[in-house]
């Protein structure tokens, strides 16, 4: 048997399989955040994967960045959420919640006339996703020493009520220059209180998050999403050697905290890549994602480079993508014009089953 579809424990957990699937924004959402019905059928369709982990949601009005996205601040949230736990269980699958906040990434369009938040005043390269005609962005504001607590507050907040929803547990989002990532590069962190300068204080804010959250949840229901790349959204890239200590000094204070797993991505095309080094450290379940076949997953979790492995467009076009690898089926075509913006089934929800 493949090894990829052997059971494995991932924190409090007995997973079914070593498929999960990457959390994947897809902008279905309905007004004021809230997941609606066809997101219900979407998740049920895929609860063939070990571990399903929810799309991006944001923890608070102020940590969108992107059209139709979800929340998980409101009772009406927390209530079209539920309805696609339990269909996700009624599959008898398993199913995390990613929770984020963008930071500087989003635009007042999405903030109701506000500037987007960020740990420093330097807005990234490029331009918002998915506005048109395309859109610079804005210089964010810098948060207040005092406004900090409020962030991880919403964390917390968020993860209780990914909790109500009957969420198996959380994935803090940590990765891809979003606010947290934010916070721990050099780059887009210049403070000079006890969140900026030493590597240290630039990851405290995750730290201090990744505590807020285990407080909630529990230690064996948390993960943490990285980038080690820091090839997303204008984080600065230092020298390999740099990266490598500031991501294994991560890994080792997440094992104080004893989390259920990392989520890593970075694919094997990446010329200098950490996964090895970070798996060596970390002692949880180390999940790999990125551009990877199938094949390549196997061969990484066979050869111990690996735990588990993380697909996300092949679980765009293929729900029953756990099965096909069993039965080393082909693939269906991917049409990434139909990941946003397109009729809400099309492209979402009519990938056929083998």
């Amino acid at each position: 048997m493949k090894k990829l579809l052997e059971q494995i424990r991932i924190g409090d957990l007995n997973i079914k399989n070593r498929i999960i699937m990457a959390p994947l924004t897809r902008c279905r959402c309905a007004a004021d955040a809230i997941p609606n019905e066809i997101m219900v059928d979407y998740y049920r369709q895929r609860a063939g994967a070990g571990l399903i982990i929810a799309e991006a949601t944001a923890v608070t009005p102020m940590g969108l960045g992107y059209p139709n996205t979800p929340g998980i601040w409101s009772e009406p949230q927390i209530k079209a959420w539920k309805k696609i736990t339990d269909a996700v269980h009624q599959e008898e699958g398993k199913i995390f919640l990613q929770i984020w906040h963008v930071g500087r990434m989003s635009d007042p369009v999405y903030l109701h006339g506000q500037l987007p938040v960020a740990p420093s005043p330097i807005a990234p390269k490029g331009h918002i996703s998915l506005i048109r005609p395309q859109k610079g962005f804005v210089i964010p504001r810098e948060l207040e020493l005092s406004e900090i607590s409020g962030i991880v507050e919403a964390f917390k907040k968020g993860a209780e009520n990914a909790m109500k929803a009957g969420f198996d547990g959380v994935e803090i989002h940590g990765a891809n220059g979003y606010l947290l990532n934010q916070f721990f590069n050099e780059g887009s962190n210049q403070r000079t209180d006890i969140y900026g300068g030493s590597l240290e204080n630039r990851a405290r804010l995750m730290l201090d998050v990744v505590d807020a959250v285990v407080s909630v949840c529990g230690a064996g229901r948390v993960g943490l999403h990285i980038s080690p790349q820091e090839d997303e959204h204008s984080m600065l890239q230092s020298d390999y050697a740099t990266t490598l200590k500031e991501y294994a000094y991560l890994m080792e204070e997440v094992n104080k905290r004893q989390i259920a797993f990392v989520f890593v991505r970075e694919g094997f095309h990446c010329p200098n890549r950490f996964g090895l080094q970070l798996k060596n450290i970390f002692n949880g379940t180390f999940i790999i994602n990125e551009d990877f076949t199938p094949a390549q997953a196997e061969n990484a979790v066979k050869n111990g480079q690996a735990d588990a492995a993380a697909f996300g467009r092949l679980f765009i076009s293929n729900p029953d993508l756990p099965e096909r690898i069993k039965r080393d089926a082909g693939f269906n075509e991917l049409v990434p014009e139909r990941y946003y913006f397109t009729p809400i089934e099309s492209g979402y929800t009519d990938y056929p089953t083998l």
